[in-house]
């Protein structure tokens, strides 16, 4: 672990991987050192927000001395996403994985995702815990435009583009659920802990 300033509000904590950043943030949520006013995990890091006059040594002293947390994702909200599955890799997923095409809808619908961390874009989420038969390596080249809604793998990620924007994940479909809208509370509805369940759609 390595506890690191960032900026002049912050603490950035760096991490082996993700497992010990939900673990590490889990601990913290649970018992919030006194001036941290928010939380960002990412892959191997999390971030610590801090407000005006907070004692950084005993934060820092509260981050090394925490003990890890368990992640109970289960009593977190679920979102029901519907996605109609007819991605333009779906079947390149497909002869990567070894599956058929169905049997790449099957494995994503048939498995609860948790999200890991946002990024990327205001409203992304990275989705993490999906069946490991699906874990796929970006495309070599990145497209130049994804549409919004668009619904990705990425490793052992899965992700809803909240934009249209550029992007090298691998889309295997699509929903027409808004991911953020700023005139909504809260505007994201992947948030780390939120629990997803892809459906398919007609």
């Amino acid at each position: 672990m390595r506890v690191l300033p960032c900026a002049d509000s912050g603490l950035l904590v760096e991490l082996d991987d993700l497992t010990e950043v939900r673990a590490l943030h889990a601990a913290l949520e649970a018992d919030r050192p006194e001036g941290v006013t928010d939380f960002v995990p990412a892959a191997r890091t999390l971030l610590l927000r801090l407000g005006p006059g907070a004692d950084v040594t005993a934060i820092e002293h509260a981050v090394r001395t925490v003990r890890p947390g368990e992640v109970a994702d289960t009593d977190s909200e679920l979102l029901r996403v519907p996605v109609v599955y007819d991605g333009v890799d779906l079947a390149e997923v497909a002869e990567l994985t070894g599956l058929t095409e169905r049997e790449v809808i099957a494995e994503h619908t048939g498995t609860e995702w948790t999200v890991a961390f946002g990024g990327f874009a205001p409203g992304f989420g990275y989705l993490m815990g999906g069946s490991p038969k699906l874990e796929v390596p970006r495309r070599v080249e990145s497209r130049t435009r994804v549409p919004l809604g668009a619904v990705g793998l990425a490793g052992s990620f899965s992700g809803i583009y909240p934009r249209e924007s550029p992007g090298g994940w691998q889309l295997i479909g699509r929903t027409e659920l808004r991911m953020w809208q700023v005139d909504r509370e809260p505007p994201a509805l992947l948030r780390p802990g939120v629990r997803v369940r892809f459906e398919e759609a007609e």
